[in-house]
Formats: structure tokens, C-alpha cells, sequence
């Protein structure tokens, strides 16, 4: 998981448990050390699990008493059957898995819905480094310098959208964060990080942003 200040992490979670009913099943992917399956069980009462391959993370999330599986992100869906958790989420990782495409529908299937969390490449201080500065740029949403990012694809709000209707993914809600706050207007330019929540089902296409 990218590291964050507290407050941009307690804030973030707070918005995802939002999108989640209380007593629900969910997967957390690249779950980390357990702080977001730990607020929604706190807070949620949801029956939850993780797939991280650190084991480092693993082991802080066994003492918090979580149950977390060792596996890798792009492969670790495939065990399960379909259906099988109302939400898999993929919180600040899906900008570093292999083959986001595949793991997007491979968590499709798995979930009747899946909330994506990523940071946002074309907040405005970003395109402001790039043009000005004509550098790679380091903003608190992308903290990492160009030989050290773990993060393999750059994406806009406006690229998932886009992703999402060529697809045929629907979009059910999203929410657009800029440090402790919610942006609502021009999210792609002013928002840090977006977080959304998909489905293949028609029944989630109503979209909430503008």
C-alpha cells in the first residue's frame, strides 16, 4: 500500500466503509498491515480477509487478528469461486498490479462489487511538474521518486472512466479526495485520489460524481 499521512488514511477509509453495508464479506487485496480491514471490522462488522505477499505485513495483521492469505495480486483471485464476497477491494495497489485489466475482472467475479482506490496522476501540482519543472512528478498521492516507485501504471480519473465504458464495467459510486476532503468539482485536475465502486451488474450504474 503507498504510505500516507494518518489523516489522509483514516479519511480514506472512512469513505470506503461508506460504500460498504455493515455485515458484509470482503476481500482486501494487498491489504497491507490490516489498517483498512481493521477499521471495517471496527466499524462495519464486516467479515473480512486480505491476500498480501510481504510477510512482514502478514504477520502484523495475524496479531491484530485478521485472516490473511500469502499470495500476489494479480494471481491471488483465482482460487476463489465465484460470488464468493460482496466487495474485493483494491485500495492504492491496482496502480502496481501486472495486469490490471485481468485482476479487474478476475475481482469482478469473485465480488458483487469492487471498490478500486488509486492516486490520481493528473492533479494539477502533477501536471505543474511536468510541464514546469519537466520532471516526473512527487506529490502526497505519488510520494515516490522515478528509480523507487513501486507503481507500474499512471492513471487519470478520466483514463478509468474511460477503461470502465470500454469495458462495459459499471460504475455505482465515486468519490474524489483531495487530503481531508472531498472534491466535487473537476475532480481529474483537483483530486489526489479517487475511489470508486464498480460492478458488472447494471443495477450499479449510477455514477454519483458529475
Amino acid at each position: 500500500m503507498i504510505s500516507a499521512k494518518r489523516e489522509e488514511l483514516r479519511f480514506d477509509h472512512k469513505v470506503i466503509g461508506d460504500m460498504i453495508e455493515p455485515g458484509s464479506t470482503v476481500l482486501d487485496m494487498g491489504c497491507g498491515t490490516g489498517d483498512l480491514l481493521e477499521y471495517l471490522t471496527d466499524n462495519k462488522d464486516v467479515k473480512g480477509s486480505g491476500v498480501e505477499i510481504s510477510e512482514d505485513a502478514i504477520y502484523a495483521c495475524v496479531e491484530k487478528g485478521l485472516s490473511v492469505s500469502h499470495g500476489d495480486i494479480d494471481s491471488g483471485l483465482r482460487e476463489y469461486p465465484d460470488k464468493l464476497f460482496n466487495y474485493v477491494i483494491f485500495n492504492q495497489t491496482m496502480q502496481q498490479v501486472q495486469r490490471p485489466r485481468e485482476a479487474i475482472r478476475e475481482a469482478l467475479r469473485v465480488g458483487e462489487r469492487v471498490i478500486i482506490g488509486f492516486p490520481n496522476f493528473c492533479h494539477i501540482k502533477a501536471r505543474f511538474q511536468i510541464f514546469l519543472g519537466g520532471h516526473v512528478p512527487v506529490t502526497p498521492s505519488l510520494p515516490y521518486t522515478w528509480y523507487n516507485t513501486p507503481n507500474l501504471h499512471f492513471l487519470s480519473i478520466k483514463d478509468f472512466r474511460v477503461f470502465c465504458r470500454e469495458q462495459k464495467i459499471k460504475i455505482g459510486k465515486s468519490v474524489f479526495l483531495a487530503e481531508d476532503r472531498i472534491v466535487r468539482s473537476l475532480p481529474n485536475l483537483f483530486a489526489l485520489n479517487a475511489i470508486f465502486q464498480i460492478s458488472s451488474s447494471r443495477k450499479e450504474s449510477n455514477d454519483h460524481t458529475g
